[in-house]
């Protein structure tokens, strides 16, 4: 079969977001009906809803579509697949099975949509997911994602909130997907740039979850289109001091936002959440990787000090790019402080 490749969307993936802004103020009015089985769910932050069965265990369950942004089809399924479960992990569930969502051009190649399938599947055989159905209708665009339901056990459900001053901030892979695949859209970054973003994209959180199981974490979630700070936001009501040198970039990202090749993703973000930062230096490229929505990024967890050391050597040891984000202190009068 000849070779078939995407429109690259330089806005697509978790780039495609709703703003912070617009979502909040979208959802604060609203009050849905809530079942008293709901443990999480409309009223938090989080990256799933929890709906307890009984005593011991709980259903997990989340949904994520978006647009291509890979010129690949079977890459771009295998994204947007790795990128729906990781909410599960996120929550400290195991992931069971999975629903496809699709959108498709009328008359568009089947081939192509043959292909986006083909990467869910082997991503969700890689997790031990079951595809076990899903809806598709047709669309301007082409879009695809999973809802994906999996099991938690009651005592063992990790929230976004709870990180308390003292705690060390961790993230499980590195930052700037967006400002690379809008570089790359414009042949600004190599060919070898763009292969590792994809590699980083399709990288299940599984791994790293089995990791934090064995630990103590006080918040865990994940960085999607929020970029590193929104997540941040959503993890305490304390300031967070976060470590520039330890900040890990894909490479090409940094040079991209050198470049001013960043999203509007980035620029919701930055508008959004740039009042919360102070910035001890000057350095818009990392401004812009710290602001940038990350598609199926790493994990983002606090632990005490001790214990995230231990937390790190391990992944680092297992071949996860882990590295130290920042630590939680006092609140002060910007809650976000780079230094």
């Amino acid at each position: 079969m000849p070779e078939i490749n995407l429109e690259l969307e330089v806005c697509g993936g978790c780039n495609e977001k709703i703003g912070i802004k617009d979502l909040s103020s979208l959802l604060k009015d609203l009050n849905p009906y809530k079942r008293k089985e709901i443990t999480v769910g409309f009223d938090g932050k989080d990256d799933a809803c929890v709906y307890k069965i009984n005593e011991d265990i709980s259903l997990v369950e989340s949904l994520d579509f978006f647009s291509t942004m890979v010129k690949n089809p079977y890459d771009f399924g295998r994204i947007a697949s790795t990128n729906a479960i990781s909410d599960i992990y996120a929550m400290g569930g195991e992931p069971k099975f999975a629903l496809n969502i699709v959108c498709f051009p009328e008359g568009e190649n089947l081939e192509i949509l043959k292909e986006i399938l083909r990467g869910a599947e082997d991503i969700c055989r890689e997790a031990e997911v079951s595809i076990s159905g899903g809806h598709s209708i047709h669309d301007r665009k082409i879009k695809f994602g999973q809802c994906v339901t999996g099991l938690v056990k009651n005592n063992e459900i990790w929230t976004n909130k709870g990180a308390e001053v003292g705690d060390y901030f961790i993230l499980t892979k590195p930052l700037g997907v967006s400002l690379l695949m809008s570089a790359y859209s414009v042949g600004e970054t190599s060919e070898e740039n763009y292969i590792e973003a994809i590699k980083n994209m399709t990288t299940l959180n599984k791994y790293a979850a089995e990791i934090l199981k064995k630990h103590k974490v006080s918040s865990v979630t994940d960085v999607t289109g929020f970029g590193l700070i929104g997540h941040l936001d959503e993890c305490t009501e304390e300031s967070v001091e976060i470590f520039a040198d330890e900040i890990n970039f894909l490479p090409g990202s940094y040079e991209a936002a050198s470049d001013f090749l960043f999203t509007a993703g980035g620029q919701r973000n930055r508008k959004a959440l740039e009042d919360k930062v102070e910035f001890t230096f000057d350095d818009f490229a990392l401004e812009e990787v710290l602001f940038d929505p990350q598609t199926s990024g790493g994990l983002l967890f606090a632990a005490k000090k001790d214990e995230a050391d231990k937390i790190l050597a391990e992944m680092k040891e297992s071949g996860i790019p882990a590295f130290y984000v920042g630590r939680v202190r006092p609140r002060e009068n910007k809650k976000f402080k780079v230094i």
